[in-house]
């Protein structure tokens, strides 16, 4: 009788997640036939990638979105984008301080979020890519990511039963190039927009701040505008935070430029769905908010090219916050959460 029992929960169980399964894809399918395509936030500034190059059609951002969710890839099939940059986790590598890759070998940084870079003009932390198009080949080649060749991605595309078909309908050929690929999940990219926190909505005029948001936006203005600059909540600059040289002795965007002005300096994050992004910082040394205060607070000492804007004089650096002020800043910070990103199902794998 228990065997029995056990037997029917066991196929109960299995018809529930059927059922949810259909109900879910039923769900992204309604959500297609809504594809409006790329659509600027009126309170957003004008984008900096090329759409004209590359407009976001319904068929090639599907394509772009299977693309990013695709172990094929990497060499051994097993790491995709989507791996390690998660949704739910605001397109991070949630709870690693640098990136996993193939054969989980360690990065060298914490992988950022896959965020309104239609207004990036370069791109990685240290800004060693100038187009969003490009982009992919770093993750895909480096040997700590996955580890692949583009020619082996090609090859592997097109044996697959599906992509020559999804690439005649993007593109208007079966023909699988790596200049259609990398178009391909830059029309994905581009659609990855966050705008809808409650600041978005704020700023919509469809909502107001709190007594104690609006105190901290206030403070936000006066302390941290500079770098995090509205709406993106970055100006897209690399600068030196003074929180210290990393572990790895990463030296940033010096790799790039050969430039000493620019040693350890990296790209200012957008403050956007940090309730999502932890770890903090380019090698994840902070796993929460208040770890990050409280470096900006007092923690900080000299390091070369530390940004001008942090100096306080008589050899201090930081940006001072009272008690009162830090509940205050992180309630406004609060307010750029943006839980319809994290849980579109356009986005979803």
């Amino acid at each position: 009788m228990k065997k029995r029992t056990n037997a029917l929960l066991l196929i109960l169980s299995f018809i529930i997640l059927m059922v949810s399964c259909k109900k879910d894809i039923r769900g992204l399918e309604e959500d297609l036939r809504k594809f409006l395509g790329f659509e600027k936030p009126v309170h957003f500034p004008e984008p900096a990638y090329h759409f004209d190059t590359n407009p976001v059609t319904e068929a090639g951002f599907k394509l772009g979105r299977k693309l990013f969710y695709e172990p094929r890839l990497s060499r051994n099939n097993t790491v995709s984008c989507g791996s390690c940059h998660i949704q739910s986790s605001g397109f991070t590598h949630h709870g690693h301080d640098v990136s996993h890759g193939i054969d989980d070998r360690l990065g060298r940084r914490n992988a950022p979020p896959i965020m309104n870079l239609a207004w990036h003009g370069t791109f990685n932390l240290d800004g060693g890519v100038f187009d969003l198009d490009l982009q992919p080949v770093v993750p895909i080649t480096t040997f700590e990511e996955m580890d692949e060749t583009l020619d082996n991605v090609l090859e592997k595309l097109r044996a697959h039963p599906e992509y020559p078909s999804m690439f005649r309908e993007a593109f208007g050929s079966p023909e699988i190039t790596t200049a259609t690929l990398l178009k391909a999940l830059s029309q994905f990219m581009v659609m990855c927009i966050s705008s809808n926190s409650r600041y978005d909505s704020v700023m919509r005029n469809e909502a107001v701040f709190t007594a104690t948001e609006q105190a901290g936006y206030t403070i936000f203005q006066r302390k941290c505008a500079s770098c995090h600059k509205e709406p993106l909540f970055t100006d897209i600059s690399y600068r030196n935070n003074g929180i210290g040289i990393g572990f790895n002795g990463d030296p940033g965007r010096y790799g790039v430029t050969l430039d000493e002005s620019d040693r350890y300096k990296f790209k200012v994050p957008s403050l956007r769905n940090l309730k999502y992004t932890a770890p903090y910082m380019h090698d994840g040394r902070f796993y929460t908010l208040d770890a990050v205060l409280d470096k900006y607070a007092g923690g900080m000492t000299y390091v070369q090219n530390i940004d001008p804007l942090l100096d306080k004089g008589n050899g201090q650096y930081g940006i001072e916050l009272s008690a009162e002020e830090r509940v205050q800043l992180k309630a406004f910070l609060n307010t750029l959460n943006d839980e319809h990103f994290v849980r579109n199902k356009l986005l979803a794998e």
